[in-house]
């Protein structure tokens, strides 16, 4: 005895097994394009960290060299056992930038309150340079990489000499 099937029903079975390759296929392309959202979300992440790092480096920096600019006295660099201190004599008052540990901290000596500017701070070492007729100060300063992976270091250098030594 001979079954016949309609060409109808044939077709039918071919179309829920392309249904089901075509729901697979979008699964595969699904995944692969939230992985790579999720890659570009981190990697975004990663460069807003870097931006705000190396803005509060700038700020820190600018801020050394106007304290520097503005000393009226002495600049002196003290090397301690964990860092150094770096201590400028202004009109009024004496400012004393800190660089212990991994972290940057300016106190001035008529209020005893030492203010953080920088943390993660992975190497920080600062020199004077006399030059002709002023006192150049050197401050080159490593941060440490929020990421292990970060290709790119850190590096900053800035100088400041005084206008009235």
């Amino acid at each position: 005895m001979k079954t016949v099937v309609a060409p109808a029903h044939r077709l039918a079975g071919m179309l829920l097994i392309e249904c089901l390759v075509y729901i697979a296929v979008f699964a595969i392309l699904t995944g692969i394009g939230f992985g790579a959202f999720y890659l570009c979300w981190d990697q975004s992440r990663a460069v807003v960290y870097a931006t705000d790092d190396i803005g509060a480096a700038l700020r820190t920096g600018e801020r050394w060299r106007a304290d520097v600019r503005s000393a009226t006295g002495l600049v002196s660099v003290e090397s301690v056992a964990d860092g150094q201190i770096v201590r400028i004599s202004a009109k009024d008052r004496e400012i004393i930038y800190r660089f212990t540990g991994a972290e940057v901290r300016r106190e001035t000596s008529t209020s005893k309150n030492s203010e953080l500017l920088l943390s993660r701070v992975k190497t920080s070492k600062t020199s004077l340079e006399p030059r002709a007729g002023v006192t150049g100060c050197r401050w080159e300063l490593e941060l440490m990489p929020r990421r292990p992976e970060t290709q790119l270091p850190l590096l900053f250098t800035f100088e400041a000499a005084q206008i009235k030594p």
